[in-house]
């Protein structure tokens, strides 16, 4: 199955290149403040279902941009293109990405970065690659010596003063803070060592799944702010090697507000 989802993958980041160099001319709209779809989304989407489609008529889909369509125990979980804003502007920084879910859980995960052609695969129980070379968490073990990745609050800004509390408390207690500005390749990062942890409060299913699969196949953690497996559902991540996963839960708990705590 990852092999398809890795043929839709690319399939994808063609479309998405050929138009790289004619971002001008193309169609955007806004799906709400500083949610931005283009026509390049919307292709991409296509051309990954169409190809999944193919091979697994009976498979559900749950797509960001046409939403969740059939049902099965096997569900696609499709980002087109995460890092929308940054590719409308040329900021090279966005990812296709791709995974299976059966009964809930996650099996596979695909990644496609089409800009430096780097394809990070995961299938649960076999482990996390980057093109043909097996992936390993960083072997950092202090928070205060960790790169850390995050998502600024860009869309709801109803949690912004917990988040600035948290990134304030962060700022003091790493080697560094970064916001590349897409979520899939920020936890591809994590899985490749490059990045030591992340976090990030009201992320999408399609935004991390393919991600989280990865960490934990290279040895890393992913939970919720309270430390459960319950992101998924809560759209609230916290991932990272073992030691630093832990340690950033202890700065972030102190800003949880009741609307930020685990779902149930």
């Amino acid at each position: 199955m990852v092999n398809i989802a890795v043929k839709a993958a690319r399939r994808a980041g063609r479309i998405i290149n050929q138009a790289a160099g004619n971002l001008d001319v193309l169609t955007v709209r806004h799906k709400s403040l500083n949610d931005l779809v283009s026509e390049v989304d919307r292709a991409s989407e296509e051309a990954i279902i169409g190809t999944l489609q193919t091979a697994y008529p009976d498979h559900a889909i749950l797509a960001e941009e046409s939403g969740a369509t059939g049902q099965s125990d096997h569900v696609w979980v499709i980002d087109p293109l995460d890092g929308t804003t940054n590719y409308l502007h040329g900021f090279q920084q966005y990812a296709v990405s791709i995974a299976l879910l059966y009964k809930g859980v996650i099996t596979h995960g695909v990644i496609y970065d089409p800009c430096r052609n780097d394809l990070y695969t995961a299938s649960r129980g076999r482990g996390a690659y980057l093109n043909d070379k097996r992936l390993r968490v960083s072997r950092r073990e202090r928070l205060i010596d960790s790169l850390v990745g995050t998502g600024f609050p860009f869309r709801m800004f109803e949690h912004l003063d917990a988040y600035t509390g948290m990134l304030k408390d962060l700022m003091t207690k790493t080697a560094g803070i970064r916001r590349p500005g897409s979520a899939a390749l920020d936890l591809a990062n994590v899985a490749a060592g490059r990045l030591d942890a992340f976090w990030e409060i009201g992320l999408a299913p399609w935004d991390m799944a393919a991600g989280c699969l990865l960490i934990t196949e290279a040895g890393g953690l992913v939970g919720d702010f309270e430390g459960n497996d319950r992101f998924m559902q809560s759209g609230n991540l916290v991932a990272g090697t073992s030691k630093v996963f832990a340690q950033l839960l202890q700065v972030i708990q102190p800003h949880l507000t009741p609307a930020l705590r685990a779902v149930k």
